[in-house]
Order: C-alpha cells, then structure tokens, then sequence
C-alpha cells in the first residue's frame, strides 16, 4: 500500500510539472521598444530595428505595443506598404493602446503607426516570426503554401502595469525542483 501512495505522489508531481513547462515553454511577451514603448523614436526607424535585432520572436509568442489612445496606433501591413508607409489596405488596426498582437504565423511581419507621418519619422517596425518550437514527440509539420492570416490584436487594459517578458529558462527553473522532489520521494517513499 506505501508502494502505491508514494507512485501516485510521483505521478501528481510529474503531472502538475509538465503542464507548468507545456503552458509556457514557447510563449514569450515581448514589450515593443521595451521602456521606450511605441512610440515617435528619438533615433527614427534604427531604434525599432536595434530592439527587434535583440530579440527572437516565435509563433505563440506576444507583441505588447504600450502607447496612448489618440496619440498612436499599431496597423500591421504587407510587406510592399512598409517601405512607402502606406496605410490604405492594413491587414490589422487597433487604435486602442495598450495593445497585444499574437503572432499566430511565422515569417516577416511589418507595423508601423498610422497617424499622420508617425511612420515616415520611424514608427515603424519589421520583426521575423520563426515557427513554433516543439518537443521531441511533436513532428514539425511540412511548409504549407496556403495563405495564413495576419497576426490577432488582443485588447489589454488600459492603465494595467506590463509584467516582464517571460522566458523558457525561467519555466525551466521552476519545473525542475519539482522533478527533482518526486524523484526523492520516489527512493525514500
């Protein structure tokens, strides 16, 4: 019967710690210009393209644009619309800051503020998604060729503080303690 109990207990605390690594490991929030937030850049378009070089955007991962309402936007466009900075066809809009982009599709994506020349003067901003990472047991599925849609805007609240970017190393450190506890209770149980 002992047997028994201190299995179950192994099992609850490998459960509870790959539902903990699974929820997180590939998410990461990423504050656009981090303390800057989105904004006129006081070094024009180099400010957005120095941040973005510094980061490693995958599918699943969160834009969060913070800017004022009324003062800013965030559209995402194609590719031909960025150069120009043209606002005529968006394939996403949210005037509401702050605001939250999923990125739902991996390869470039393009944003850039709509009001008035915002954009001209660098609010402006091309990032490259990679896929999803996945585990060993998940196959990665065969480039697809058919269209995918643009990224999905969630609306945050406003005045709400913005938590820190998150981490798969933090999740790491966390899971492990809990693998290490069921393995001790395993041999002393």
């Amino acid at each position: 019967m002992a047997g028994l109990k201190s299995m179950m207990v192994v099992l609850v605390v490998f459960t509870v710690a790959s539902f903990q690594l699974h929820s997180t490991v590939a998410q990461t929030r990423h504050v656009v210009g981090d303390a800057l937030g989105w904004t006129i850049p006081p070094n024009g378009e180099a400010t957005y393209t120095t941040w973005a070089s510094r980061q490693t955007f995958n599918v699943g991962d969160t834009l969060l644009f913070n800017f004022t309402t009324g003062l800013h936007n965030v559209a995402e466009i194609s590719q031909a619309a960025y150069g120009p900075c043209s606002s005529t066809n968006t394939l996403s809009l949210n005037p509401t800051g702050p605001a939250t982009v999923t990125l739902t599709r991996s390869g470039a994506h393009y944003f850039i503020c709509t009001v008035v020349s915002h954009c001209q003067i660098g609010q402006k901003l091309t990032i490259n998604v990679s896929p999803a990472s996945t585990s060993t047991t998940s196959p990665l599925s065969p480039p697809s060729t058919i269209a995918t849609p643009p990224s999905t805007f969630e609306q945050s609240p406003s005045g709400s503080p913005v938590p820190p970017p998150s981490s798969a190393s933090s999740t790491l450190n966390t899971v492990a303690p809990f693998t290490f506890l069921a393995t001790a209770l395993a041999f002393y149980l």
